[in-house]
C-alpha cells in the first residue's frame, strides 16, 4: 500500500497537477476557451463591417449590387481613392484635422500635466474641492456647454477659424485626473532625490515624472486624438466654411452630395478618414492598454 501511495504521488508530482486539482483546472481551462470564442466573436462583429466598406471601396459599380456577396474585388480598382479626391478638397479637409487635433492635444499636455502635478505633489488649501470641480466637469455632457462655448468664442471674435474648434478642449479633466494618478505612485524619495541633485520644479516635471507616465501619457494621448478626430458637433457649429472644415465635417457633407449615387465612393471616403486612426491604435495599443493596468486608477 505505501508503495503504490508512493508511485500515485510521484506520478501526480510529474504531471504537475494533482488528482484532486484536475477539475478545477479543466474548468479554467474550459472557461480560458469559452471567453476566448466570446471575444473573436465579439471582434468578427465589429470588424466586419469595416472590411465590407474597405472591399466595396475597392469595387467597380456594377460589382457592388451583385447576387452573391464578394468579400474579394475583382478586378481591384484603386481609381475610387483618387475620384473622392478631385471631388472634394480630402487633402485640405486631413490637413484641418490635424492642425486641430495636434493642436490641441500640445495644449492638453501642458495644461493636465501641470495641473495633475499641482494635485498630486504640491499641499494648498482647497486643493481637495478644486480637485472635486474637476471630477465633476468631466460629468457634465459636453452638449450641455455648447451654448457658453459658443458664446465665449463668437465674444472673442475666432468663429469660423480652426482656433475656435480647438479653444474649449485646450484643458481636460480627464487627462488631470488620469496624470494625477499616474504621479501619485512616483515615491516620495524619487522627488527629495532629484532635488538634492538640483533637478526640481518644472525639471522634475520633465526629467522624472513625464518619463515614468509615459504609458499614461500615450493612453491620454490617444484618447485625444480619437476624441477630436472624430469630433463632429463642435466643428459644425463654430464654421460654416469649406476652407476649415475638418474631416467629419467634409464626410458628411460628401454624404449628402453622393447619397444614394455612389457606394464605392462613400465607402473610399469612410476609408480614407478611418484608417489612421486604426494604424495608430494598432501602433500603440500596448502602451495604450499597460497605462491603465499599471498606471490606472490606483492611488
Amino acid at each position: 500500500m505505501k508503495s503504490d501511495t508512493r508511485r500515485t504521488i510521484q506520478g501526480d508530482q510529474k504531471g504537475g497537477v494533482s488528482s484532486a486539482a484536475l477539475p478545477v483546472v479543466t474548468f479554467l481551462r474550459k472557461k480560458k476557451i469559452f471567453l476566448h470564442v466570446i471575444l473573436m466573436a465579439v471582434a468578427g462583429i465589429t470588424i466586419v463591417p469595416y472590411l465590407w466598406a474597405l472591399s466595396t471601396s475597392l469595387k467597380t459599380r456594377a460589382a457592388v449590387f451583385t447576387p452573391e456577396p464578394q468579400w474579394i474585388p475583382n478586378p481591384l480598382v484603386l481609381i475610387n481613392y483618387m475620384e473622392v479626391f478631385n471631388m472634394a478638397p480630402f487633402g485640405l479637409y486631413l490637413v484641418n484635422t490635424i492642425i486641430v487635433v495636434l493642436g490641441v492635444l500640445a495644449v492638453q499636455i501642458f495644461t493636465v500635466t501641470t495641473a495633475a502635478y499641482a494635485f498630486s505633489r504640491l499641499t494648498f488649501r482647497g486643493s481637495n474641492i478644486l480637485f472635486v470641480f474637476f471630477i465633476i466637469q468631466m460629468m457634465l455632457p459636453v452638449h450641455a456647454i455648447i451654448v457658453p462655448n459658443y458664446l465665449t468664442v463668437r465674444h472673442l471674435g475666432v468663429l469660423n477659424t480652426r482656433l475656435a474648434m480647438m479653444l474649449p478642449f485646450f484643458a481636460s479633466g480627464y487627462g488631470t485626473f488620469l496624470l494625477r494618478q499616474a504621479f501619485r505612485q512616483v515615491p516620495r524619495d524619487f522627488e527629495d532625490a532629484a532635488v538634492i541633485d538640483g533637478c526640481s520644479g518644472p525639471m522634475f516635471i520633465v526629467r522624472v515624472l513625464m518619463p515614468m507616465a509615459k504609458p499614461t501619457f500615450v493612453a491620454f494621448g490617444l484618447i485625444s486624438i480619437v476624441t477630436h478626430w472624430n469630433d463632429f458637433f463642435w466643428p459644425l457649429v463654430v464654421t460654416d466654411t469649406p476652407s476649415v472644415r475638418t474631416l467629419t465635417l467634409g464626410l458628411a457633407m460628401f454624404v449628402q452630395q453622393e447619397s444614394g449615387a455612389d457606394w464605392t465612393l462613400l465607402m473610399a471616403a469612410t476609408i480614407f478618414v478611418t484608417a489612421p486612426l486604426l494604424v495608430l491604435f494598432v501602433v500603440y495599443q500596448r502602451k495604450f492598454i499597460e497605462s491603465f493596468m499599471s498606471a490606472g486608477l490606483k492611488g
